[in-house]
């Protein structure tokens, strides 16, 4: 890395520790595909976990840094905590706490954890700011009706992305049919603000060595807890012990299973919209499945 860039950051360390650091070395970090990863080791022994990316790119860190201390002040399930953000020449940087993780742990106690963080709720559906699904804007303007924010600031806008995109046609008419079909699957059913992670996939949480959960990268906002469990499902899925123990601490509603595709339909469309390809497709399918559910 460019030293000035690693003389900027130590000195951005520092300043918000107010403790000594002096750095000693910076391994790269694989695993990501948004961002360049380093763990910093300091001469004194600290260490932290260090994202890079363009200038451009800072207000990604800058809302990564409220969802994490959104989530870290409910005491409920850890997260990295955010040290410091900037930018510095044509780079942007956030600092994390460094957590020492390996992929297998107590996946009930995250269960229970993730339900309580879930048990956190808002007079409103949104966030405070806006923020970032990947590196897709996320808009959280709040909302009095779940309805509503999921058709304008989920769906709409991801279907009004993909117009921009030139993914017109098909993809337009099956989501502007599926839009005005949302309430079929709230016929019985009026979710609470919950406070969310927001991209709960399987990559996006690990465990402590003594097996304690932890969760990164969040997309934080208040939104129906429904949306959480079923990004989880999406890519791999968690454990069944996960699923039970959440299942337990906090009931799902038997609604679950047919919203669970139209909450996953949002990070489909994001997909596609990102990388095109398959997405587009599966993204059409899965609204053509909603559409039948809804009649």
């Amino acid at each position: 890395m460019n030293p000035k860039l690693l003389a900027h950051i130590s000195t951005a360390i520092r300043d918000a520790t107010h403790r000594p650091f002096a750095l000693r070395d910076s391994t790269p970090v694989g695993g990501g595909s948004i961002n360049e990863a380093y763990h910093l080791e300091g001469t004194e022994g600290s260490c932290y976990f260090l994202k890079l990316n363009d200038a451009q790119h800072l207000p990604m860190f800058v809302a990564e840094t409220s969802g994490l201390d959104a989530i870290a002040v409910t005491n409920t399930v850890r997260v990295p905590r955010p040290i410091t953000h900037g930018s510095a020449g044509r780079q942007s940087y956030l600092v994390l706490e460094h957590l020492e993780l390996i992929s297998r742990g107590d996946a009930k106690l995250l269960g229970e954890q993730l339900a309580a963080l879930h048990r956190y709720s808002a007079k409103q559906f949104g966030f405070a700011q806006d923020n970032f699904i990947g590196t897709t804007p996320q808009p959280n303007t709040w909302k009095d009706k779940w309805i509503d924010f999921w058709r304008e600031h989920r769906l709409g806008f991801q279907l009004l992305l993909a117009a921009q995109n030139g993914y017109g046609g098909q993809l337009q008419r099956l989501g502007e049919k599926l839009l005005d079909a949302l309430p079929a699957f709230f016929v019985s059913y009026s979710p609470q603000p919950s406070l969310l992670h927001g991209d709960l996939w399987s990559g996006n949480h690990a465990f402590l060595a003594d097996g304690t959960p932890a969760i990164f990268d969040p997309a934080t906002y208040y939104g129906d807890r429904e949306c959480d469990l079923a990004m989880t499902e999406l890519f791999g899925g968690y454990s069944a012990n996960f699923y039970a123990a959440y299942r337990a601490a906090y009931p799902l509603d038997a609604g679950y299973t047919t919203r669970r595709d139209l909450y996953n339909l949002y990070h489909i469309l994001n997909h596609a919209n990102l990388f095109g390809g398959g997405y587009v497709r599966q993204a059409e399918q899965m609204m053509q499945r909603l559409l039948a559910v809804a009649g």
